[in-house]
């Protein structure tokens, strides 16, 4: 299938930035770990001075979620790990206050009870993950183990990222670098090096905030509380900074790429990331229901949200992937073996859904 199958596509593309709906974006698509679609334009800054182009790096916020859940599926694979295996049995700490029974699938699927932090902190304690990880194994659940998720925005990344270094010895981070960004090209950090910080798009931020909901103190110390989120340092050491949930840095294409390992049982481009079983296991549903902290009902995997119920990747019932602030997202299809994402620097007020990849996807599945 060529790219101008995606006529239509690449009209809709072309008409949000022509009027200003983006100021940069790219979406690609991958079919059998291919690219089939890569449409890219627009500015990378503010002042529209430079291109959007195939090198600009896009934060892309909790997209980031979908390729920590890749990492932490490898986990599993390599026997480090089982999914039902106790979070205290890999980190001792972590089983204080209540949270002995927490398993490795119920942290990767936001049920642990750490949407935030249950007093509200200074929000430089992020640049400190000692003191987060400290402050997080020692503080009980804000619900009891089994009532559903709560969706952990920032808290969650570094957690997995805690588990993930006691089990590995490395940081989550080097490894994604090491293990797949090196070997298969791909352009995608999690912390990232001074020198790639003149890459980085400029992100325009939403005109308000997004909404969350009727409030209450799990939505608060999610997302609201003083030190909900990293803060007081600057853009470049947040950039520097591992956050596997939140601060990942890449373009659209090699998010794609990633992301045809869980539409093509595990492979790309020839290699096998994972085992088919443990891909699938990866993409099935541990809870479902109405969201503590997110205003949605939600369908979790093991770190991937499941398009089932929100249908914002297209119409597959097996599809997986994640959004981020602001409209970023990449998903992977496995009935179709079809991958794909969005990032953009204007950013809107969606949580998940944007409609802007909403209707790029839609009209792709129409060409399909």
């Amino acid at each position: 299938m060529t790219d101008h199958s995606f006529s239509a596509v690449r009209d809709l593309f072309d008409a949000a930035l022509e009027s200003g709906e983006e100021l940069g974006a790219a979406f690609t698509l991958c079919i059998e770990g291919e690219v089939v679609l890569d449409l890219i334009g627009g500015h990378a800054d503010l002042a529209r001075e430079r291109p959007f182009d195939r090198r600009t790096l896009t934060p892309v916020f909790s997209t980031t979620k979908a390729v920590t859940a890749l990492m932490a599926a490898r986990l599993v694979d390599q026997g480090r790990i089982g999914w039902t295996t106790p979070v205290a049995e890999v980190w001792p700490e972590f089983g204080q206050a209540g949270k002995a029974a927490v398993t490795f699938e119920q942290l990767l699927s936001h049920q642990a009870g750490l949407p935030g932090f249950d007093t509200p902190q200074d929000p430089g304690i992020w640049f400190d993950p000692p003191a987060v990880l400290a402050k997080l194994a020692g503080q009980a659940p804000m619900w009891p183990l089994g009532q559903g998720s709560g969706y952990h925005p920032i808290t969650g990344g570094y957690l997995i990222g805690e588990v993930f270094r006691r089990l590995d010895g490395r940081s989550l981070g080097t490894a994604l670098r090491e293990d797949l960004g090196e070997p298969f090209g791909l352009d995608i950090w999690i912390g990232l090096p001074d020198s790639e910080h003149g890459r980085c798009a400029e992100m325009k931020k939403p005109p308000a905030a997004a909404d969350l909901g009727q409030l209450d103190d799990i939505k608060r110390a999610a997302f609201l509380d003083r030190g909900s989120a990293p803060g007081g340092r600057g853009s470049a050491a947040w950039r520097r900074l591992e956050i596997p949930s939140a601060n990942g840095h890449a373009t659209a294409r090699d998010l794609a790429r990633l992301m045809s390992v869980m539409a093509c049982d595990g492979m790309m481009e020839g290699r096998q990331v994972l085992s088919p079983d443990t891909a699938r296991a990866a993409m099935a549903e541990r809870v479902q229901g109405q969201d503590r902290v997110l205003p949605f009902v939600l369908s979790w995997a093991a770190g991937f949200m499941r398009n089932q119920g929100v249908w914002v990747y297209g119409p597959g019932e097996q599809t997986v992937g994640h959004s981020g602030w602001g409209g970023s997202c990449a998903f992977a299809d496995p009935e179709r073996r079809l991958s794909g994402a969005y990032v953009m620097n204007r950013q809107s007020v969606h949580l998940i859904g944007d409609p802007r990849p909403v209707k790029l996807i839609e009209a792709a599945y129409e060409r399909l």
